[in-house]
């Protein structure tokens, strides 16, 4: 009998104890806050949460005034009678007006904004949710901080301070998006990243090779989707949303559904997303050289030039894309935790427009060019363990698969044959990153990375009457290799209570090996192998006079090795020129320099600036070449200029970006912000031209409602002029892609789109927002595209949440 009264009372004892412990949470994501603070100011007790969000509250029973506190977040001050009415669950708001923002992707750590001193902008949950992009690429331009080129409607190439393609870094997760074949063209990689999937992004502007290595010179797009939310209670968490969007430019209709599993230590989150897309119609008022008259058409097996009854739309563009999403998360106990997420995205067929608008004299030039399917597979293992030691306080390790496909189909018109070349990359990758506090107020974070691309090229030309199939040039060396290898280390010194200094040294090692088939093209040399190594550093210094100001210096370097497409490529740079493999290329090497401020003014103003310097050494460009002594050769059937790329050039870029926020107490709020570059590139005979990633200035400016159930947003983006003379020497044969001056010359004009979204809750579990973009209807490009965005675009979008 005795035995079972201490049974209850366990029993009981253990009730209270779990009815004490607090859970706090991030209030959009549900994700547990560790580290918060909490504090009892009149009874002097306090404590911090675990890796699950909880801390025994016990000991505050009874206090009024009880202080939540995390870096990043609002400060909350509630009572313990409130704490206990909300069943101990609490909800931390992120800041707004803020200099004490958490970020992750400047050391792979979360790590406070004062203790950085990179420019980095950060999209958070609730911008992601109200942005409501159509794809990770618009998502990304919602910073205003970047630049995105598209060449067609199943695009969007991101440019940073000047640079773009292979000269940025895209990580998804925590692991590198770039790959061996990743090129100096504009790139489509970004559009395999579902944005409804997506939780957060940031972006470091500056070299970022420290910690990320190749091609993280002109800056970092870090993409961080959603991760499992465990119960941590007897409770289970069952959440689920769905969401259908339209848009009427595209005809766009997407459906997006999520759910999540959570138990104590188990969690599973399951997203999926199907868009389907239709021709996009471009505005009404702007230049006639961007409207689209006729079209090619195959019609019993002929090439017929057909007229368009609507020259506005752009007609082939329509394309559809399919993302999954599996994660789970599993937390043995308070030091461990795994994470796996399986990514899968693939597209249908995407027309590459700025090729189907070409002539050649008055005839459209191409019966078919567009891209196969888009694949993008990765699997994601992610194990994080906390154990103070002499070594290190926590530990991350990641191990990744990625496995790329794209495929190029092409033909001109009136021909019987396409040609078809198809590239698949397998990329493996491991990261093993340690993070060490120190009492003498030092943070160390220090690692090694290992990554492994291997690439796959074939082609073939197809006779589209008789279906006879017969071999042809790839586009890359088959079963090349691209190996990288880095240790690391970034450490973060506290000098005073106002002043941090952080320094990072990065050693690279890069191999690369390709053999060359000679069938198609008499080489000079059979192989490529390339054994070289390059090392980087930053040196950063941040200083906070006060709570509310931020200043902030520093020098950095990147690098960019060599790849496969720099390497090994034969392709099409532009009519009349064909780019050949080059087996002498070295890293080119960026210097950076940039000086910062930021500032809050009582809590109603947020103002901040950045200026940087970037100089390019080494910098691998295209140039004239010889192949076997002749400057010209074949290429699909038309002879072209001989060209590769090579060490050849200088470059610098240098500018400002700009930002400032208003909020009033009644709900309304205003931003703005503006971004300055200017870069030039050395020529073949030593003369200067402009920098061709270097965008014309761009900003945008925000008008802003939030109260309650309501949320609207009236704002305006611009981009400044790019005169004939101000565009880069290469632009200048593409006459087809922009409009032209007076004098016949192209040249990209400045634009602005005026538009509004508004958001409103219908109920605790349902979401409508609509919205109006490029309201006056302006008929536009942004500068080196192909495609012209969209016109008066009506979007609404509806979720629903359980």
């Amino acid at each position: 009998m005795n035995h079972y009264i201490l049974v209850v009372i366990l029993t009981l004892f253990s009730i209270s104890a779990n009815s004490q412990t607090v859970q706090v949470r991030d209030k959009h994501t549900h994700q547990p806050l560790e580290l918060v603070t909490i504090i009892a100011p009149s009874s002097q007790v306090n404590t911090i949460t675990n890796m699950k969000g909880q801390s025994n509250m016990s000991e505050f029973k009874g206090i009024d005034q009880i202080t939540f506190r995390l870096i990043g977040y609002e400060t909350l001050v509630i009572s313990y009678s409130a704490l206990k009415a909300d069943d101990f669950n609490v909800y931390m708001e992120q800041s707004e007006l803020s200099l004490d923002e958490v970020v992750v992707s400047a050391t792979r750590w979360k790590q406070g904004r004062r203790e950085t001193p990179s420019k980095i902008s950060v999209l958070k949950p609730k911008d992601v949710n109200f942005s409501n992009p159509q794809t990770a690429a618009d998502l990304i331009e919602m910073t205003g901080d970047v630049y995105v080129q598209k060449s067609q409607m199943g695009g969007g190439s991101p440019m940073i301070r000047g640079f773009a393609t292979n000269r940025v870094l895209i990580t998804v997760d925590g692991v590198r998006m770039n790959n061996a074949i990743f090129r100096s063209g504009n790139i489509q990689n970004i559009i395999s990243l579902d944005p409804f999937a997506t939780n957060r992004a940031e972006v470091i502007f500056g070299p970022g090779s420290v910690i990320y290595g190749s091609d993280a010179i002109g800056g970092v797009m870090g993409f961080y989707t959603f991760e499992p939310i465990q119960s941590y209670e007897d409770k289970n968490i069952i959440k689920g949303n769905a969401l259908t969007r339209y848009a009427s430019a595209n005809n766009e209709k997407t459906g997006h559904i999520d759910f999540n599993l959570g138990f104590n230590k188990l969690a599973s989150f399951t997203s999926i997303t199907y868009s389907d897309f239709g021709d996009l119609k471009m505005g009404s008022n702007g230049p006639d050289d961007y409207l689209r008259p006729e079209y090619v058409k195959r019609i019993n097996n002929q090439d017929v030039i057909v007229n368009n009854s609507d020259s506005k739309k752009q007609v082939p563009t329509a394309y559809s894309q399919i993302n999954l999403m599996q994660k789970f998360k599993y937390t043995p106990n308070e030091k461990w935790q795994l994470n796996y997420g399986l990514h899968y995205s693939e597209s249908s067929d995407v027309q590459r427009f700025d090729r189907l608008i070409m002539y050649n004299e008055d005839e459209l030039k191409y019966g078919d060019w567009y891209y196969g399917p888009q694949k993008w597979i990765m699997n994601n293992l992610n194990i994080q363990h906390s154990a103070s030691n002499q070594y290190f306080d926590h530990l991350q390790i990641i191990v990744a698969h990625q496995f790329f496909e794209e495929s190029r189909h092409n033909r001109k018109l009136n021909e019987e044959n396409i040609t078809r070349r198809t590239e698949k990359v397998n990329a493996f990758s491991f990261n093993l990153d340690f993070e060490k506090q120190w009492k003498d107020n030092g943070k160390l974070f220090y690692g090694i990375e290992f990554i492994g691309n291997k690439v796959g090229s074939d082609g073939l030309s197809e006779n589209l009457i008789n279906g006879n199939i017969t071999d042809a040039a790839s586009r890359y060396p088959d079963d090349s290799q691209w190996l990288s290898m880095a240790i690391y280390s970034s450490y973060l010194k506290h000098l005073s209570a106002k002043t941090n200094l952080q320094a990072g040294l990065r050693y690279n090692y890069i191999l690369l090996n390709a053999d060359f088939d000679n069938t198609f093209y008499d080489f000079s040399f059979t192989d490529a192998n390339i054994n070289t190594g390059a090392l980087t550093g930053s040196l950063g210094l941040i200083h906070n006079p006060t709570d509310n100001w931020q200043l902030s210096s520093s020098i950095s370097t990147g690098f960019r090795a060599p790849n496969i497409d720099d390497v090994g490529k034969v392709f099409d740079s532009e009519p009349g020129a064909v780019v050949v493999p080059n087996p002498d290329l070295e890293p080119e090497y960026a210097i950076n320099g940039e000086i910062g401020a930021a500032v809050v003014v009582v809590k109603k103003w947020k103002i901040d600036m950045a200026a940087y310097y970037t100089h390019l050494t080494n910098a691998m460009v295209r140039r004239d070449y010889h192949q076997n002594g002749e400057d010209y050769i074949m290429y699909d059937g038309e002879l072209s200029r001989v060209q590769a790329i090579q060490n050849a050039a200088n470059a610098y870029v240098y500018g400002i970006q700009a930002g400032v926020e208003y909020k009033w107490k009644n709900g309304f709020s205003a931003s703005s912000r503006f971004n300055y570059q200017k870069g030039e590139e050395e020529l073949e005979d030593g003369s200067y031209s402009p920098l061709r990633h270097a965008a014309p200035w761009f900003g945008t400016t925000h008008i802003s409602y939030e109260k309650k159930k309501v949320k609207v947003d009236m704002y305006a983006q611009y981009n400044g002029e790019v005169a004939f003379e101000d565009l880069p020497e290469s632009e200048h044969g593409k006459a087809y892609m922009y409009a032209l001056d007076a004098n016949g010359n192209p040249y990209s004009p400045g634009w602005t789109t005026l538009n509004i979204r508004a958001q409103y809750a219908l109920s605790k579990s349902t979401m409508l927002t609509a919205g109006i973009d490029n309201i006056t209807d302006e008929r536009y490009k942004t500068y080196s595209s192909g495609i012209a965005a969209p016109g008066r675009n009506f979007i609404v979008s509806l979720k629903v949440s359980m």
